[in-house]
């Protein structure tokens, strides 16, 4: 099925084109038609609206024709591609991922039903309409190669068992809970349609990225509610696959992974996350495998009994199921949130704690030493911690703080409670470092509640103390061990803040940075620890509950990699701020608001993760910040709510039932001393037909379960090791497509991939070139290991715009974009661009963003006019560039600059938590040739330093699979 020769050569593709105003004039581009009512995605490659500001013309008063970025190039045979709103017959290939059966964007449900109402009503065999419902017939993104004729059936007459699906929409009957009889082989569903599209003349779209994943085609009455959130959301668990492949063998075929990308929360703080909590204490679980109930379960013997969805095993129902015993009333069990809700938390009875809940503890490890002094993190680490002591979770008052200073001694700080006669703080020095002793331990670790005037006086004093320490010594090793035996009785969180090399003392490390090994095969080296003690006090710490996070900041050589285990091994996380100097503002404004954000976190304490899935299935191998305890438990001293965990699933033995079930539960004690449970259910089709694989493989999930693999590749074996798996994968992956489901033949010189997985090759390119895994000579080991920890706890989203930067043209926006939306109040964000330094115009101002870094691009033609309104300053060489910020200017387009940057930066629309707020640089394209190289290493597509361009690295891929 190639597409039609579009007249460009091998590896230039046509230019892409997205659907909005060109940048001079008040008309909305050729071929795009407003909708009414646009869905959020639509939102974000909207045309311009009738009656609104005139946009200035920054490209028009430089030159008379268009050609921006955002302009849509006239005689494009590429139509606009409005996401989610599918104009009839459009034939730009990158719908043709929005092509599963009867799947609009827009529904919700598109993750947990199959076909929405519209298709129900179709009688077999009649071919879909274009456009009923608002959503388009699949059949019109197929696009026929030269003589080629469309497929015969219509997505309408693909089974005659698509007409009896109805999966509550309006209208629908309920469903007779228990009517189901486990084990019933039905008829098998239609599922995800495979649409194949041809790599290279097809080109791939970032907006892509942002689609859900192929919708999860369950059986009708596959839950006994019809609740519209049976089924896992996709921002707490992402499977590779939503279509299970029924024997090991077919799994093995496909080359795909099976795994799934578990991220439990989606904030930072509760009241972010709304997830129904079951309080009254009743939890129904299964004998034998322990499953907690769920809508996948089905009742039987009057709905006396429940059969697990798991392994079969029939159970009593709780006698209070259908009781509320505070009211002393019976209530509706099918109104239960557990039968409603894929994702709950239940409050945990008295039999799930093996001793009372543990109180939140804090014990801050400041580095003292003059490198820590001289540089202001002393003074901004003690001042951000009393600025934030209101933001730390106390609801129940039992939060517990403690602090010691370290340079070549340890000083301890007695801290005394508020209602003293003497409240003054006593340290307490102790110079031997093989054994600390611990003096007055009780008063060392205090109760935040009874002491907060006195700690609040020992963190104004704490700077004053060192501010003349001339101490180059750093003996944290001998420091965390203390720290340890402080708080182990107890459990809870080391933080360290540190400037230095840990020199002296127990794990003490040495200056091993050697320019000459780097970009060689002896790299590697450098990433691997460098002393055992970092590894097993790690695993010491997890045994006790005690969870470790390192802020580091050195400008010096600080072995990352060595202490990096730390965090990796408790739950922790490592934070790295190289060459970072508090009399720089914006190095002050980071960290200080990224360290009150982690002080506010919820974080779960003394934590397990463990998940269950039907029979035939096996958790195998687990991937994340936490220890293993045993084959299926994970340990975590402290969860935090910023990190995602890669569990990869086994198929032991043919699986039966034409659906199968994975559920994760997280057991935690909350900050306020709570037990609880959150337990999170997905269900997924089965299927014994490769097609249906490859059509539900979710390209997301399948990116970032090889990420994990790259960095464990990368520390086990090495960086070449770890580039060279990805590349051999994705080969792998296009000849099994070929040679499976291709029909063999290249068809006319192109490259066969289903439209799902179009964004893959351009993902491992990302991967590889990440500062993690990219070959150069450039990269100081810190940055790198910094970097493979990033790798393999980003959650999803963070995850992608790391390995795939995002690129917002801003000189020409359309007139919408950096304003809120009417319906949902939030900024509207540019369409994004490809990762090519060909999107570029001499004249355009761009943001390149890629989650931790953001670079505000300005061409060596921006006109005074454009400079003036964003920055204020009419000369190009006048502007301050680097680390920097944007000016608050009284103008409409400055305002809309920086809700564009600030919204590239709001990560709780993306369903996630995190504390990093991106360092701003602005780079001047005729500037500071070291800054912009930097910017330029983020455009994937392009070829730099010793990689290959995307349209070379897409002809490697070409050569190795037509061998």
């Amino acid at each position: 099925m190639a597409a039609p020769n579009d007249g460009y050569g091998h590896g230039q593709y046509p230019p892409q084109q997205y659907g909005q105003e060109a940048p001079y004039s008040d008309q909305p581009a050729a071929g795009f038609e407003p909708q009414a009512e646009p869905s959020p995605q639509a939102a974000a490659y909207p045309g311009t609206d009738a009656g609104k500001k005139k946009k200035r013309g920054y490209a028009a008063q430089a030159f008379d024709i268009g050609s921006g970025a955002n302009v849509s190039p006239a005689g494009s045979n590429m139509p606009p591609f409005p996401a989610g709103g599918v104009t009839a017959g459009a034939a730009q290939p990158a719908q043709g991922y929005g092509g599963y059966p009867g799947q609009g964007f827009q529904q919700p449900a598109a993750y947990g039903s199959p076909a929405p109402a519209p298709y129900d009503a179709q009688q077999p065999g009649t071919p879909a309409q274009p456009g009923v419902g608002g959503y388009q017939s699949p059949d019109a993104y197929y696009q026929p190669g030269p003589g080629q004729q469309p497929p015969a059936m219509g997505m309408g007459g693909i089974t005659q068992n698509m007409a009896g699906l109805s999966m509550g929409g309006p209208g629908a009957a309920p469903a007779q809970p228990g009517v189901q009889q486990p084990g019933q082989q039905q008829a098998r569903l239609a599922l995800n349609q495979l649409y194949p599209t041809d790599l290279l003349n097809q080109p791939f779209n970032v907006s892509e990225l942002d689609l859900p994943p192929p919708p999860c085609v369950l059986p009708p009455n596959a839950s006994v509610t019809q609740s519209p959130d049976a089924n896992c959301p996709p921002k707490y668990i992402r499977s590779t696959l939503n279509a299970v492949p029924t024997t090991h063998s077919l799994l093995k075929k496909s080359k795909l992974p099976f795994a799934l990308v578990i991220q439990p929360y989606a904030a930072l703080h509760d009241i972010d996350d709304n997830v129904p909590v079951v309080q009254d204490q009743v939890i129904a679980r299964c004998r034998r495998c322990r499953t907690y109930i769920n809508p996948y379960v089905v009742f039987l013997d009057q709905g006396h009994r429940w059969r697990c969805n798991m392994c079969n095993l029939t159970n009593d129902v709780p006698q209070a199921f259908d009781w509320d015993a505070a009211a002393q009333k019976s209530v509706n069990r099918w109104d239960r949130y557990e039968l409603n809700h894929s994702v709950v938390e239940f409050v945990a009875p008295q039999e799930y704690m093996v001793r009372p809940p543990q109180p939140l503890v804090y014990l801050f490890l400041f580095d003292v030493s003059y490198a820590a002094v001289s540089t202001g993190l002393l003074a901004t680490s003690a001042r951000t911690i009393l600025d934030s002591l209101n933001r730390i979770p106390n609801a129940d008052r039992r939060t517990r703080i403690g602090f010691i200073a370290v340079d070549s001694s340890l000083h301890y700080f007695a801290i005394p409670k508020d209602d003293e006669e003497n409240g003054e703080t006593n340290m307490l020095v102790v110079s031997d470092l093989e054994e600390p002793f611990l003096p007055v331990p009780q008063e060392l670790l205090v109760p935040l509640a009874d002491c907060r005037g006195s700690i609040e006086n020992f963190l104004v004093k704490l700077p004053e103390m060192f501010q003349n320490n001339q101490n180059n010594g750093s003996c944290m090793g001998s420091a965390l061990r203390a720290g340890h035996k402080l708080i182990s009785p107890l459990g809870g969180k080391i933080v360290v803040l540190s400037a230095s090399l840990p020199n002296m003392g127990t794990g003490k490390l040495e200056m091993r940075e050697d320019k000459k090994l780097l970009g060689t095969s002896k790299e590697s080296g450098l990433l691997q620890t460098a002393n055992s003690f970092y590894k097993s006090f790690a695993v010491e710490c997890s045994k006790n509950q005690v969870s470790i996070d390192m802020f580091l900041f050195s400008s010096q050589y600080q072995d990352v990699a060595s202490l990096s285990n730390l965090p990796r091994y408790t739950g922790g996380q490592t934070w790295f701020y190289p060459g970072w100097n508090a009399g720089r503002a914006e190095d002050a404004m980071k960290f200080a608001s990224e360290f009150s954000d982690f002080l506010s976190s919820e974080i779960g304490l003394e934590a397990v993760l463990r998940v269950r899935a039907t029979t035939g299935l096996r958790m195998s191998t687990f991937y994340g910040n936490f220890f293993n305890r045993s084959s299926d438990l994970c340990a975590f001293p402290a969860f935090p709510r910023d990190q995602c965990y890669v569990v990869e699933v086994a198929i032991d033995e043919s699986l039966q039932k034409n659906f199968v079930c994975l559920q994760a539960g997280v057991l935690y004690t909350t900050c306020n001393g709570e037990r609880r449970i959150r337990v999170m259910t997905l269900a997924l089709p089965t299927t014994t037909n490769l097609a249906d694989v490859y059509a539900s493989a979710d390209q997301c999930a399948v990116t970032t379960y090889f990420s994990h693999k790259a960095v464990e590749r990368a520390l086990g074996s090495g960086l070449d090791a770890a580039r060279d798996a990805l590349q051999s994968k994705l080969t792998e992956l296009l000849q099994t497509f070929k040679k499976e489901l291709g029909g063999g033949s290249m068809g006319g010189g192109g490259l066969q991939f289903p439209a799902n997985l179009r964004g893959l090759p351009v993902l491992f390119l990302g991967l590889i070139k990440n500062v993690g895994l990219r070959r150069s000579a450039q990269i100081p080991s810190d940055l790198r290991s910094a970097a493979l920890c990033q790798l393999s706890t980003l959650p999803l989203p963070l995850l992608m715009q790391y390995i795939y930067p995002r690129l917002y043209s801003l000189h020409d926006m359309p007139d919408n974009a950096g304003v809120p939306d009417p319906e949902t109040s939030q900024i509207v964000l540019p369409p994004p661009l490809n990762l090519s330094s060909e999107r570029f115009v001499s004249y355009g101002l761009y943001l390149i963003d890629d989650g931790q870094t953001q670079f505000l691009w300005i061409g060596r033609d921006a006109i005074p006019q454009l400079l003036t309104d964003v920055f204020g300053v009419a000369d190009r060489t006048q502007l301050r560039v680097g680390k920097g910020s944007i000016p608050e200017l009284d103008n409409d387009f400055n305002e809309r600059v920086r809700a564009v940057v600030q919204k590239s930066r709001d990560h709780l629309s993306r369903g996630v938590g995190s504390i990093i707020v991106p360092h701003l640089y602005v780079v001047r394209e005729d500037g500071e040739p070291s800054l912009k190289l930097w910017a330029q290493t983020l455009l994937v597509e392009d070829r730099a330093d010793q990689g290959m361009s995307f349209g070379q690295w897409m002809g490697t891929m070409r050569e190795k699979v037509v061998q």
